[in-house]
């Protein structure tokens, strides 16, 4: 199992957001979507929390976390106290000792970016988070035009490039050049192997 426990950075300067955040994750996190266990709540102050059993869904909402750029992202993986109380914030077993240590130590001035991973299996939950820390560090070199073009080509399904340069009213090759600047294909290659090494981790 996998617990996502994530916290917001400099509330008392910019003050609580978890509502808009909360927000957008039911956009991009539908709560009776298969993956979910316990849906995103208010835990406690400025920090939320869920539970999920799909690994692809923990790295992809974590990511998508990574990029609002004003939270902090711990993700535990392991064995969860059974049966689960209806709500993640009751909930309780390793799984969410372990997201707490994650946050914690991902709060850490001197971490490039915030996000830790802490596993049953240290040595695959280790591995993750250099994976994810990665591809973090990519996201946050990302320029407005990157993200123009891949928000594009996800909000257009299955589209060519040629339709992503229609949209956006830029040439074929400027959306190719983005893309490669961005190294989105890269980014989209690497997703799978974080999952599987976080899922290793649940051992």
């Amino acid at each position: 199992m996998f617990v996502l426990t994530i916290d917001q950075q400099g509330s008392r300067r910019v003050g609580d957001r978890v509502d808009r955040l909360l927000g957008h994750l039911e956009d991009r996190v539908v709560r009776d979507a298969p993956g979910v266990v316990r849906p995103f709540e208010r835990t406690v102050g400025d920090e939320v929390q869920a539970v999920l059993d799909d690994p692809r869904l923990a790295v992809e909402t974590a990511l998508e976390v990574l990029r609002l750029g004003e939270w902090t992202v711990g993700l535990g993986a392991g064995a969860v106290d059974e049966p689960l109380p209806a709500a993640a914030r009751a909930g309780s077993g390793p799984a969410f000792v372990l997201a707490r240590e994650a946050v914690e130590r991902a709060k850490s001035r001197t971490r490039p970016v915030p996000i830790a991973v802490e596993a049953t299996h240290a040595p695959a939950g280790a591995d993750c988070e250099a994976v994810l820390t990665l591809v973090g560090a990519i996201m946050a070199r990302r320029t407005e035009q990157g993200w123009a073009v891949i928000d594009t080509l996800a909000a257009l399904g299955d589209a060519t490039q040629d339709a992503v340069a229609e949209r956006l009213g830029i040439t074929q090759q400027a959306v190719s050049q983005r893309l490669r600047t961005a190294l989105w294909a890269e980014e989209l290659a690497v997703r799978p192997a974080a999952a599987r090494l976080l899922a290793e981790g649940d051992a």
